[in-house]
């Protein structure tokens, strides 16, 4: 059994290709983004005791709910607070600013986070989503703006630690990126047909330091905005993971087919 990660920007249906995966191999663990995972901390508080205590203190009706969602490693709790379901005003708004992504880190933190818990990571028999790239990556160019010289050797860096974790990375790539958007742009609206994904996405990109000085005025600036990353990504495989990596086309893969090669 390997570590199983899942990439590819948005809309090429990696939710799909791990929900496949986990229905074919038997003894698999599968991660979804926000659940309390042992590589990756999107849409989940990373917090000390004392920030931790002082939330359970301020939302006292939550506190079965707040432990149920939370574990504790090292001196830190991590807590799933968007698997909490709950009307309290200003809960999830309190646990969000706890959140190492967004530019709450300095960059050195933020680093020392994400190198320290893969370092930790033992075992095998796990399938991540979203744990490897997308989430650090849109990171490392958002916030941090870092130029692609500067990832690459970021992951240069990770892989020195991972390959010993015996990891493969299978990864979705899509000819036509617009296509993939217009059709999520679409789908992720409410029962009325109010567009929900689209304004969060273009608020989430503006309000970077990055969106803050190039800008993302419509529909064209987010597909290039995803192409530039797919072109990283790829070129990451290439150069850094290639005996390590699949690269599938979105969608039009044969599941069955993926499954063998993997075990070869």
């Amino acid at each position: 059994m390997k570590n199983i990660f899942i990439e590819g920007i948005q809309g090429t249906g990696k939710s799909t290709l791990m929900k496949s995966l986990n229905e074919k191999l038997n003894g698999y663990h599968m991660y979804l983004e926000g659940d309390i995972s042992p590589v990756e901390l999107a849409w989940c508080s990373y917090m000390t005791e004392e920030e931790y205590q002082e939330a359970l203190e301020r939302f006292p009706d939550l506190v079965p709910e707040i432990e149920t969602h939370t574990k504790k490693e090292e001196n830190h709790f991590i807590v799933e607070y968007t698997r909490i379901v709950t009307d309290a005003k200003g809960f999830h708004h309190y646990m969000e600013q706890y959140e190492i992504y967004n530019g709450r880190r300095s960059f050195d933190d933020f680093k020392d986070i994400i190198f320290r818990r893969l370092q930790k990571f033992q075992g095998t028999g796990n399938m991540f989503e979203c744990s490897l790239f997308q989430n650090i990556i849109e990171e490392l160019i958002l916030f941090y703006c870092k130029t692609e010289e500067e990832i690459i050797g970021f992951y240069r860096e990770i892989f020195e630690i991972i390959k010993q974790k015996d990891f493969i990375l299978l990864y979705l790539y899509s000819e036509d990126i617009e296509s993939n958007i217009l059709k999520i742009k679409k789908e992720r609206s409410d029962e009325n047909g109010v567009e929900m994904w689209y304004p969060l996405v273009m608020r989430y990109l503006n309000e970077s330091p990055y969106g803050k000085k190039f800008g993302f005025s419509d529909i064209s600036d987010i597909v290039a905005h995803y192409k530039r990353r797919m072109d990283l990504e790829m070129r990451i495989i290439k150069e850094i993971m290639e005996g390590y990596s699949m690269i599938l086309p979105a969608k039009i893969y044969d599941i069955q087919d993926v499954i063998n090669k993997m075990e070869e």
